[in-house]
């Protein structure tokens, strides 16, 4: 079988949640598949290792001049004029072109823009729900990435369950497993990139280190996090209750005065954020708080390795990717007690009511000050990553496609 995949996510230099997806699969397909024939669509040559093709994988390079539409315009000419004529299409992030072959699959991670709409500007509402709707009426089959997902994607298009199929997402074991540990730390003191060290055209949001005492260091200098921290990984926005986590620690340092644990954001805050972690930065002389924009995946294992806590207090979350990440560098975990969480989790955190602050501070107080309880999260966390792999959810898609 001919099977075309839309790679233009999982290209992206600066990646999140979608693109990983997009990325890790492609990368498995090639390991497990050697049968079926396949096409790599991408709007620009692909790198970081995608553009290591075995022999029944081919990159297709589309240009197109405009920074949008790519796949709703230029996939769609490839795929009714072009010379590749795939049997069936993988779209792993959301967006259909207008024309298809007769079989379609696309991975719908999560309907974000239907419960917090406020989040993206209206063409970005709009684009989503159409492209959404698009979906459930001229794909094959739809795949998500939790039964949270799959319920939310029911409800909200109306998707008949068997049109929908649920395939858990991986981790990077290599970066966050604990065997990615060697190297990972100095000293104690785990190392941060120079400036230097950022992607191109990302130097202007890696340059700041901001902290409570109101400095920005420049990563032109090594920066350091040393002692005992907590983290948080993710994107600074209100869907991931970033104000009662600030709320929260502000209040555990408060009712824990000789507690020398810092808070370690790892994340680019949308604009609405931005004006509060400046006023943060001047609020307080402890530098209690510290945030990074953007590092490496490697950069963020090594942190992951050496906190005492990882906390995850989102308030929507299709999959929760960090959470697994957390949980294979062996830091324990305390996340919300909603959406996805529970399924990716298991019993392996504690959960508490995202809308509760006293509810947050109570489980950092539970992890931290009783070591018995942050050794068996460890262990139920080393554990519980086991059942999630790439691999395995690659082969579950490949069954898919080869099934439809």
């Amino acid at each position: 079988m001919k099977i075309g995949i839309d790679a233009s996510r999982a290209n992206k230099p600066i990646k999140t949640g979608v693109e990983w997806y997009s990325y890790h699969i492609i990368q498995e397909l090639k390991k497990i598949d050697s049968d079926n024939q396949y096409f790599l669509y991408t709007n620009t040559p692909l790198d970081m290792g995608l553009e290591k093709c075995p022999g029944n994988f081919k990159e297709v390079w589309l240009k197109w001049p405009l920074r949008y539409m790519w796949t709703l315009i230029r996939l769609s000419c490839e795929i009714k004029f072009g010379k590749t004529k795939p049997d069936l299409l993988f779209v792993p992030a959301h967006t259909l072109p207008l024309v298809n072959p007769s079989k379609s699959v696309v991975t719908i991670h999560d309907i974000g823009y239907e419960r917090f709409p406020d989040l993206y500007k209206w063409p970005q509402r709009f684009y989503h729900k159409w492209s959404s709707r698009f979906v459930k009426k001229h794909a094959t089959k739809i795949l998500t990435v939790s039964e949270f997902s799959k319920k939310e994607i029911m409800e909200v298009y109306g998707v008949p369950e068997e049109k929908i199929a649920v395939v858990y997402n991986g981790y990077d074991k290599d970066v966050y497993g604990l065997r990615g540990r060697e190297g990972a730390e100095e000293g104690g003191v785990t190392k941060l990139p120079t400036y230097a060290d950022a992607p191109a055209g990302r130097q202007n949001i890696t340059r700041l280190r901001m902290g409570y005492g109101g400095q920005a260091k420049s990563y032109e200098n090594k920066t350091a996090v040393n002692g005992q921290y907590m983290m948080f990984v993710g994107r600074l926005e209100a869907k991931k209750n970033i104000e009662r986590l600030l709320d929260a620690f502000v209040t555990f340092k408060a009712k824990n005065p000789e507690d020398k644990h810092k808070l370690v954001l790892v994340g680019k805050p949308r604009p609405e954020f931005q004006q509060k972690m400046m006023r943060l930065a001047l609020e307080n002389k402890d530098n209690d708080i510290i945030h990074f924009e953007y590092l490496k995946a490697a950069e963020v294992a090594s942190l992951l390795h050496r906190a005492d806590l990882f906390v995850f207090p989102s308030l929507y979350e299709g999959f929760g990717i960090p959470v697994l990440e957390a949980m294979a560098c062996g830091c324990p975990v305390i996340c919300a007690n909603t959406t996805s969480l529970p399924e990716v989790a298991g019993e392996a955190a504690i959960m508490f009511d995202p809308e509760r602050v006293d509810l947050i501070v109570k489980a950092m107080e539970t992890v931290l000050f009783n070591p018995t309880v942050a050794v068996a999260l460890k262990e139920k966390g080393l554990e519980r990553v086991k059942a999630f792999s790439w691999n395995k959810a690659a082969r579950e898609i490949k069954e898919i496609m080869e099934k439809i």
